[in-house]
């Protein structure tokens, strides 16, 4: 590629490049996190922008650098409008750019709402092996949407899952995930419930992705002992409940903001003192994977947009070796002119067209 080219991945391109590389995926995020926190990367708080009337359609910039062997600069740029299920719309779309680290201009820009998903799905997979063990025979999940239906694929990917147990407030969304999970998923049952204190009561590990704007679940005692909770969509939660659990986090500083379940608890609490490790601390063994006082876990990530870029390169790597994407010459506007005339677009569009017809 030239330098003023930039390569185009598509969304089928970036699905058949991650296709089977679960544990690649996790492997590369399990490397993001621990980076992360040893100083290696630059992470400015992600930019909500939210859209009247309600708010609840929103728009998030996640700027971030990541250093070796990465070495990787760019920006996530994703949507979340939640009526666009009902319209037969995904409810988050979204892109990654990459830029140079040596000249800053953009190389590469992918579909981002698949490689949102991979790295979520990662994320959560990865800390439910380290917090609560590879032994799964049952599992929950509040929220039958598409978050979820990939926790439970990598889930799937990298362990044995025995059993399911669904609940969401529509019923048919339910039943679709039931219906695609037992497609790909050798399970012995997969059960839709009523209440979500029937899936907190019967299962030891549970995922939580809805698209819930505040609290539907105030209290924790139904769990199981020693039960871990992916607290994915981070605002189901009361902060008293978050109060009661041991938490895990993968950045304090990033996820107590925006009005998270624990950002709330931080606010009740008036500190973070109930936050005791970052999954990074577990990987590396500065912290244990539980506490001993405490029965329930919850993780809650943010969601780090270092996590995008790792993957992005990776994709962006395999399609170079694969011939996958679309590679966009003279995106870039010239290089200003030897004589000191900038190149206007009307002038390099003159330079196109004679270039053209002189062939």
């Amino acid at each position: 590629m030239s330098v003023d080219s930039v390569r185009i991945i598509k969304a089928g391109e970036v699905a058949e490049l991650l296709h089977g590389a679960e544990r690649e995926v996790m492997d590369l995020v399990s490397q993001a996190y621990q980076l992360h926190a040893s100083g290696q990367s630059v992470l400015p708080h992600s930019l909500f922008l939210r859209l009247p009337p309600s708010g609840s359609n929103r728009i998030i910039a996640l700027p971030a650098y990541l250093g070796s062997p990465f070495e990787v600069a760019g920006l996530k740029w994703i949507s979340s409008f939640p009526q666009n299920i009902n319209n037969g719309v995904n409810r988050a779309s979204a892109l990654v750019v990459l830029n140079s680290i040596e000249n800053g201009r953009p190389e590469v820009i992918l579909e981002g709402s698949i490689i949102s998903l991979k790295r979520t799905a990662a994320s959560a997979v990865l800390a439910a092996n380290l917090l609560h063990g590879p032994t799964r025979p049952r599992i929950g999940f509040i929220g039958c949407g598409v978050i979820n239906f990939e926790i439970l694929r990598f889930m799937s990917a990298t362990q044995p899952v025995e059993e399911v147990y669904l609940v969401d407030t529509s019923v048919p969304h339910a039943e679709r995930f039931r219906q695609r999970a037992a497609q790909f998923a050798n399970l012995q049952a997969i059960r839709i419930v009523d209440d979500v204190h029937a899936v907190l009561s019967e299962c030891a590990l549970v995922s939580v992705a809805t698209t819930a704007s505040g609290p539907h679940i105030f209290d924790l005692s139904a769990c199981q002992p020693d039960t871990t909770i992916l607290n994915i969509s981070l605002r189901d939660f009361s902060a008293q409940a978050i109060l009661t659990a041991d938490n895990v986090v993968d950045d304090p500083d990033h996820v107590c903001r925006e009005q998270t379940s624990v950002h709330c608890a931080e606010q009740l609490a008036g500190n973070r003192d109930f936050i005791r490790a970052t999954l990074a601390e577990v990987l590396t063994g500065v912290r244990p994977s539980r506490s001993a006082n405490k029965s329930t876990l919850v993780f809650s990530p943010f969601g780090l947009g270092v996590l995008d870029l790792v993957l992005a390169k990776f994709v962006s790597n395999r399609a170079i070796e694969s011939g996958l994407g679309t590679t966009i010459d003279s995106f870039l506007p010239d290089f200003w002119s030897a004589d000191g005339e900038a190149d206007s677009p009307v002038r390099a569009a003159q330079k196109t067209t004679a270039s053209r017809s002189s062939h």
